[in-house]
């Protein structure tokens, strides 16, 4: 078994554990996930997403992975937007989110051109070459190595395939930095109490935001995996920001 240690928020842990852990979380959080959303960003993560969405530009003819898309947010927008031509490949660690997801994909009558997978981001079960577009939505910071994950993204997409991330980033904006510090670690918590009754897993939430890289360190670890044209666009002064690069 290997020794290397990674960071599960702000505790430091065997990297083979922390898969089970996110797990854990994310089981925990599942049948609330979309209200918390809303309640912790105060509908503002539903901004972000159309932005995200917006500048993908999805087209018809796409083939799109949706990495981390249990609950289908980002796939949902993805179909709108594309009257449901694009066919959209939902893929989650975690077996509760996609169950969520598909019960709304049901209740939205979604019945085509939507798959959903429970997979690990750093092993994808496709060829290479497969998708014309990878998407990959507050995500990324809960897997294990980062670094993996972007290769793969890189090998599953075609020549001239986008790649898009849209995570929680560092806040670059005077005082609203601070602000952001007291909300995330003394009242974030308290709400995911209160109505996910899980007070433990919204306070790993809010590490995990702390430890993932800033904007410029994330858009170097994009480059590394051989992406082109790798830029970035910071949401509310830097609370999230839309990453993006392409497969030459």
């Amino acid at each position: 078994m290997s020794d290397k240690k990674t960071h599960f928020g702000f505790k430091e842990i065997f990297s083979s554990d922390k898969e089970k852990l996110v797990k854990d979380v994310f089981n925990s959080v599942a049948s609330k996930y979309d209200l918390m959303n809303d309640i912790m960003s105060g509908g503002l993560h539903r901004v972000w997403k159309e932005e995200f969405v917006r500048l993908l530009h999805p087209r018809e003819k796409d083939n799109v992975l949706d990495v981390g898309g249990g609950t289908g947010d980002i796939a949902f927008k993805i179909h709108k937007k594309t009257k449901g031509l694009a066919k959209v490949t939902v893929l989650d660690i975690n077996e509760n989110m996609l169950e969520e997801g598909k019960k709304r994909a049901l209740n939205k009558g979604i019945v085509s051109n939507m798959e959903w997978m429970c997979e690990n981001a750093q092993e994808l079960p496709f060829e290479d070459e497969t998708f014309s577009a990878y998407t990959i939505s507050f995500c990324i910071r809960n897997v294990t190595e980062i670094q993996e994950a972007l290769n793969e993204a890189y090998r599953v997409l075609k020549p001239g395939g986008r790649f898009f991330c849209l995570e929680f980033s560092k806040v670059e904006a005077p005082v609203l930095d601070k602000l952001y510090d007291t909300y995330s670690f003394n009242i974030l918590p308290k709400i995911g109490k209160f109505v996910a009754k899980d007070e433990d897993s919204y306070r790993y939430l809010a590490e995990s935001i702390r430890q993932f890289p800033p904007q410029e360190e994330f858009a170097h670890m994009i480059t590394k995996a051989g992406f082109k044209n790798v830029g970035f666009k910071n949401q509310t002064g830097g609370i999230c920001a839309i990453h993006w690069g392409m497969k030459e």
